[in-house]
């Protein structure tokens, strides 16, 4: 079960996926959620689940409460959610540390309300000391964090592999997509494309990737140009652009099928995240030989570094050293060694099998937590 189902989000991709393969081996899937966008497959059985209360944790307390007398009248074998809340037999942690932030980016006053202790106690249902709940990791970033605020148990947690798309690997054809590419965007040989891909602009640092481009030198950022592609409302950025100087420069798309395309098409992937569990999309740049400049608070940014395809920003993010990075990245000797760098790691890493491992575990230990 999850809170949304929308095609181009990085956990609705992942329950996509993981639904899909436990379908694959004889499972019959029921789906609680409170909205699905994009077309509805016939091999899940979609429980709409009615929006009731007006705060997003009085929803959440309804949502998990329908769930529970639904299951209750309606048995299943196992219980597998991908927002954190009570009952789960299996969580997939696609979500970063909520008692983290709560404790080290926000205030005392935050965390006497009802939005911090409803996700307090959500989050305490599925890591609590003494919980059945079993994890499904796909970064080992956060694991010491759940173990310092709940003293998780670690029996309970199982780290999974990315699970890149295979199609993001560059293909034998990859230089004849990337001319057509460039030609269909009238990018010229000359100039430099940067990319950035991701729904969620302000978490994924769409501001910092701005202020970057604005700070290049000029013989350099009149050939520079920037693509954002990602499920979000742009307008706030649109405006940061032309208030730099860049309205000519930098283009918005919306969600989009053809992803691989622009992995090709571009020099240089830009993921300066604040917060991000993950970044699936540094680990399909690589795959794809795309260059990558990440900050260093994503989960996959240990990928860079040990494919040896691009750069990592410090641990405490600073803007000028984002620039500077982004200034040698651009002219600098090393993105063929980058390129080829990735592909071999593409070659040589399971990158690919977190659908296959992620239902093992659920045939593993769905239905032992007394959730279903």
């Amino acid at each position: 079960m999850l809170y949304k189902y929308f095609p181009y989000g990085g956990l609705q991709s992942d329950f996509y996926r993981i639904a899909t393969e436990c379908k694959k081996r004889g499972h019959t899937i029921r789906v609680y959620t409170k909205s699905w966008q994009g077309d509805n497959p016939e091999a899940f059985d979609i429980h709409f689940v009615p929006t009731k209360g007006r705060s997003s944790q009085a929803q959440n307390r309804f949502f998990s409460d329908y769930v529970e007398d639904h299951i209750s009248a309606n048995p299943v074998d196992g219980v597998i959610g991908f927002n954190k809340m009570p009952g789960l037999d299996i969580y997939y942690a696609a979500d970063s540390c909520f008692e983290h932030q709560a404790q080290t980016a926000r205030n005392w006053l935050y965390r006497l309300g009802g939005r911090y202790k409803h996700f307090s106690s959500f989050e305490r249902s599925v890591f609590g000391r003494g919980s059945k709940t079993h994890i499904l990791m796909i970064s080992n970033t956060q694991l010491p964090l759940f173990e310092k605020y709940y003293g998780t148990e670690q029996s309970r947690f199982h780290l999974l592999p990315p699970g890149i798309r295979r199609d993001r690997i560059a293909p034998p054809d990859a230089n004849q997509i990337r001319k057509e590419f460039r030609q269909e965007f009238d990018i010229k040989d000359d100039d430099f494309l940067a990319l950035m891909v991701g729904s969620g602009f302000k978490t994924k640092g769409v501001d910092r990737s701005l202020l970057a481009l604005s700070a290049l030198k000029d013989s350099d950022k009149n050939r520079v140009k920037l693509f954002v592609v990602g499920q979000d409302n742009p307008r706030q950025f649109i405006k940061m652009a032309s208030d730099l100087g860049l309205k000519e420069q930098v283009t918005f798309f919306a969600g989009r099928d053809d992803v691989p395309r622009f992995l090709l098409g571009a020099d240089l992937l830009l993921h300066p995240a604040y917060n991000e569990n993950t970044g699936t999309v540094i680990v399909e740049a690589i795959v794809a030989g795309l260059p990558v400049l990440v900050s260093s608070v994503c989960g996959y940014a240990h990928h860079v570094t040990r494919s040896n395809s691009g750069l990592v920003l410090d641990s405490t993010f600073d803007q000028k050293q984002m620039n500077d990075c982004f200034q040698s990245m651009l002219n600098s000797s090393q993105r063929r060694e980058w390129q080829r760098n990735g592909i071999s790691y593409a070659a040589s890493e399971d990158l690919y099998s977190l659908p296959e491992k992620a239902v093992d575990v659920i045939e593993r230990y769905a239905g032992k937590a007394g959730a279903a």
